[in-house]
């Protein structure tokens, strides 16, 4: 499936970039976000036409993210969940709990935009979360887990 970007896409292309996908992917994540456009020719003329107000929406998205990156620079959070005299949790503390708590704190985090590498987190201690405003805006986020 050819699709035209109409915004940055990690992993795929940048504003304006004519990228080959998989069907579903196209299908169902890029076209129903608003992320790209069929390739034909009435979708290219219309993409040439509105090329400048595609970049100024990128540029804010940009700058929106540079500014979250900014209030995030030295904010930690502390969760706390059931866990065993040893330090292992009852369950675990993933993605949601994590946002929610930034949310708490007064920051502006959605589930989506916590990345958890290695999966949820299953013991008490410190980690270092990363958060992932915008496809070229990351930052790490302090989250402590305690025992309750």
């Amino acid at each position: 499936m050819e699709l035209i970007l109409l915004e940055k896409v990690r992993n795929l292309g940048n504003l304006g970039d004519k990228v080959s996908v998989k069907p579903g992917y196209g299908r169902n994540y890029l076209l129903p976000q608003g992320k790209a456009v069929r390739v034909n020719a009435a979708n290219l003329e219309a993409f040439e036409r509105r090329r400048a107000e595609y970049e100024a929406k990128a540029n804010s998205q940009l700058a929106d993210a540079e500014a979250r990156k900014a209030k995030l620079a030295d904010a930690s959070v502390t969760i706390t969940a059931h866990a065993s005299p040893e330090g292992k949790l009852y369950g675990s503390v993933g993605p949601r709990e994590i946002a929610e708590a930034l949310v708490a704190a007064g920051q502006t985090v959605s589930k989506g935009e916590v990345i958890l590498g290695e999966g949820p987190l299953r013991h008490t201690g410190e980690f270092e979360v990363v958060v992932s405003l915008h496809a070229d805006v990351q930052t790490s986020v302090k989250v402590v887990v305690v025992g309750g």
